[in-house]
C-alpha cells in the first residue's frame, strides 16, 4: 500500500512538473527590445527617441503579448529635448512606464517560419496615464529558436492628453510614428 502510494505521488510530481516545464516552454522574451518614435517635422530638427532596453512577453499558447518601456530610457540626441520630453511632455516622474498589452489575432506558433508572416494585433496602449486602443500589422518570423517580431504604428500626443506648448507646435508632427523591433527568446 505505501509503496502504491509513493509510486502515485511520484506520478503526481512528474505531471505537475512537466505541466509547468510545458507552460513555461509557451513563454518568449526579449528584455533589450528596440522602440523608436518620430515626430519630426521638415525643414526643423530631428525629434526622434529610441530605447534598447523594452521589454516584450509573448505566451504562443494563448497568442497575448505586453511590453514594457521605461519612458527616461528613451534617448534623443539632443539633451535638452530629451529633457523636456521628460520633465515637460511626457511627465516621466509621474508616468514612468509605457505598457502595451494586446492579442495577436490568427496566430500559430506551429506555422512560423523564417518567412515573415503578417499578424493582426489587437491590444491597448498606456501612455501619461491614459489608454488607447490600438490595431496594427507586426511582421513574424523564426530565426533558429528566436521568433523575430518587427513592427510599426501612429499615434497622437492628443491620444494621451499630451499638450504641446504653441512655441514649439509647428516643429512637432501631429503624428507619432512608432517603431518597434523584438528578438523574443523561450524563457
Amino acid at each position: 500500500m505505501k509503496r502504491r502510494r509513493n509510486q502515485l505521488l511520484i506520478l503526481l510530481t512528474v505531471a505537475l512538473l512537466g505541466s509547468y516545464v510545458n507552460h513555461a516552454q509557451q513563454k518568449y522574451i526579449d528584455k533589450k527590445g528596440k522602440i523608436v518614435f518620430e515626430a519630426s517635422e521638415k525643414l526643423f530638427e530631428e525629434v526622434k527617441a529610441k530605447t534598447e532596453s523594452a521589454t516584450a512577453i509573448l505566451d504562443i499558447a494563448t497568442n497575448q503579448i505586453a511590453s514594457l518601456a521605461l519612458v527616461k530610457g528613451f534617448r534623443f540626441k539632443n539633451s535638452l529635448m530629451e529633457e523636456h520630453f521628460n520633465e515637460n511632455y511626457i511627465e516621466s516622474d509621474t508616468y514612468p512606464k509605457a505598457i502595451f498589452k494586446g492579442q495577436l489575432l490568427d496566430f500559430d506558433y506551429s506555422t512560423l517560419t523564417s518567412s515573415p508572416s503578417e499578424i493582426t494585433v489587437n491590444g491597448k496602449l498606456e501612455l501619461h496615464g491614459k489608454e488607447k486602443e490600438l490595431q496594427t500589422i507586426v511582421r513574424m518570423h523564426k530565426m533558429e529558436n528566436t521568433i523575430v517580431m518587427e513592427g510599426a504604428f501612429i499615434v497622437t500626443p492628443e491620444d494621451f492628453d499630451i499638450t504641446i506648448p504653441r512655441i514649439v507646435r509647428n516643429k512637432i508632427a501631429k503624428e507619432v510614428q512608432v517603431q518597434l523591433n523584438f528578438k523574443l527568446v523561450q524563457k
